[in-house]
């Protein structure tokens, strides 16, 4: 089972799930537990090969279902029956995973720094990753990754944040998660096709400026969808401006969690 921490409030109080990206841990949460505990009943993972999660479980043909589905099963020890999601980086597309395959396990869906389609910089970044992950280090790789996603000075505590965090990877862990990259772009095209109508909340960095533009058109062609832009934020925006990420993100959940009870007693 993945390694997870989990901090229960009240049992009436509705269940918050953070899910990291890829070279991330649920360290990277830090700033947002404090606050959620505050609110809510709040569960925090670490990801196959990341954090304290153990190595080594990947089999031949795993893709993101299979890593969706150890999320599941933590939450089904918990005899957690549904729960808000808050994803961050390539942790969105876990958790449009989820609710694609397991609706029944979702309140919301609030996807930070969301990836939902690639454009040609990040196509090039990632068949350059995939072309030279077996001989080049993964963390000197990673790094320039980081530096590339979150260039400005003031992106510097996300890009160490996340450095230090894929430190605890291995090269093994590293490049079998950066084969899911391989066929991510159809993926994502599907995912989007294949909505269950579940709430959703974009919330993305005024400087993410590789992710936020087709976050931007999806919101534009689907109003069901909302977006909450942070300013003077990158990539990483809940540890860019934590406070501002915190007060937005508990306030739609919130907001959802009453539209929900309204509903019970139409």
């Amino acid at each position: 089972m993945l390694h997870y921490r989990s901090y229960r409030l009240n049992d009436d109080l509705p269940w918050v799930t953070f899910i990291h990206g890829a070279g991330g841990s649920s360290s990277i949460w830090f700033r947002q537990i404090k606050e959620f505990r505050q609110h809510f009943n709040v569960l925090v993972m670490d990801l196959r090969g990341h954090g304290q999660s153990a190595r080594g479980r990947w089999k031949k043909g795993d893709t993101f279902k299979e890593v969706s589905s150890e999320v599941i099963e933590v939450l089904n020890h918990l005899s957690i029956e549904k729960t808000h999601f808050v994803g961050i980086s390539l942790g969105t597309i876990v958790v449009q995973t989820i609710s694609n395959h397991y609706p029944q396990y979702v309140s919301s869906l609030v996807l930070s720094g969301a990836v939902i389609k690639l454009d040609i910089r990040t196509k090039f970044l990632l068949w350059f990753g995939r072309t030279t992950k077996h001989f080049i280090p993964y963390m000197l790789l990673y790094k320039l990754f980081a530096w590339i996603i979150m260039p400005n000075r003031s992106h510097e505590e996300s890009r160490l944040a996340f450095v230090n965090s894929a430190k605890k990877m291995c090269q093994k862990e590293f490049i079998r998660w950066f084969s899911l990259t391989k066929v991510i772009n159809p993926y994502l095209d599907r995912l989007q096709i294949e909505t269950n109508g579940l709430p959703t909340m974009f919330v993305m960095g005024e400087e993410d400026y590789l992710f936020r533009a087709p976050v931007e058109e999806l919101v534009r062609r689907d109003p069901s969808l909302g977006l909450i832009t942070i300013e003077k934020a990158g990539h990483v925006c809940n540890i860019d401006q934590p406070q501002v990420y915190n007060d937005k993100t508990i306030a739609y959940i919130k907001e959802v969690e009453s539209a929900s009870k309204k509903l019970q007693y139409v």
